[in-house]
């Protein structure tokens, strides 16, 4: 049955329920084809406003601080005495494609849900928010052993495919824990497979904890990136960033038990610094290449979290 929600209408557990993911399209109210300035800040200096889709011309408009200086109509400017800037209105329809990842390092969490579900929950916030704006979606979803293609369509059937399958992969986490075994996925993969399948124009989300994000995978991303409108999405714990407060606590991976001891400040301060500085190198190498880097906890409300960075979709 699916899993009790709290008031923010997130998913709680540490598997994910395929009704949950289905009812997120009540939520699902991101216009992503609006960025707010927060998201461009994150990217750094290499992203360009018109990368990816497809623009259409519009109208031409009083220049407004913020504009692209690219688009200033000179002509229009010459005549008028007055500053005008060309509005572009991006193409209708263009594909969505959700890289979701599902490997066993996101079978972890300690506040409201696991890290894969949170994956999960992105991943159905974004694709139904796509499908209701007229955008064709679909994905690609990474378990431990496997990467599972879904085609861009305009079609509740390929949102429900694709959570579908994140929700096959989030299940057999709990038996891969039981009964570890290394991960044959690897992030450089799924992101050279992600070059393969998108033409260029589309709009790529990375969801994952990047713990094999590494020099390949950022080479990869930087050839995504040229042609595609790329977004990484980077789910993580508080418990990753900051040890529990001072005291000894039992820890086990299922198969063996040690007591975790954190009363050292040292120790502490270590630990927050390797975190920082990991989070810190991600985003710089995402920077290069032109991809803002969003971070989201397991303890935060998804939703609102991309709205920090997205407009509302009203009326939909």
């Amino acid at each position: 049955m699916p899993g009790k929600q709290p008031h923010n209408g997130g998913l709680r557990g540490a598997v994910t329920h395929q009704a949950d993911l289905i009812a997120l399209r009540f939520r699902a109210r991101i216009q992503l084809s609006t960025h707010k300035r927060s998201l461009s800040a994150l990217a750094g200096p290499y992203r360009s406003s018109f990368r990816g889709r497809g623009m259409d011309f519009e109208e031409v408009r009083n220049y407004q601080p913020g504009d692209d200086v690219r688009s200033i109509d000179w002509r229009v400017t010459a005549r008028t005495g007055d500053a005008h800037t060309k509005v572009f209105r991006e193409e209708r329809e263009r594909p969505v494609f959700i890289v979701v990842d599902q490997r066993r390092s996101l079978y972890f969490g300690s506040q409201r849900c696991f890290k894969s579900v949170l994956a999960a929950e992105l991943a159905g916030l974004l694709a139904w928010s796509a499908l209701q704006q007229g955008d064709r979606v679909g994905g690609l979803v990474l378990s431990s052993d496997d990467m599972l293609e879904v085609r861009p369509k305009r079609a509740r059937s390929s949102v429900l495919r694709l959570l579908h399958s994140v929700h096959e992969a989030n299940n057999k986490l709990a038996d891969t824990a039981r009964q570890p075994v290394p991960d044959n996925t690897r992030m450089t993969a799924a992101l050279e497979e992600s070059r393969r399948l998108n033409k260029p124009g589309a709009a790529v989300f990375l969801i994952s904890d990047f713990t094999d994000f590494d020099a390949d995978s950022s080479k990869q991303l930087f050839h995504l990136a040229r042609h595609n409108e790329v977004t990484a999405i980077m789910v993580s714990d508080r418990l990753q960033a900051e040890l529990p407060p001072a005291g000894r606590y039992e820890v086990s991976d299922g198969q063996r038990r040690a007591v975790l001891a954190t009363a050292n400040p040292a120790l502490q301060q270590a630990y927050r610094d390797d975190f920082q500085q990991w989070q810190q190198q991600c985003r710089t190498a995402m920077a290069r290449s032109g991809v803002p880097l969003i971070t989201v906890q397991t303890g935060d409300d998804a939703l609102g979290e991309l709205l920090k960075y997205y407009a509302y979709q009203r009326g939909a």
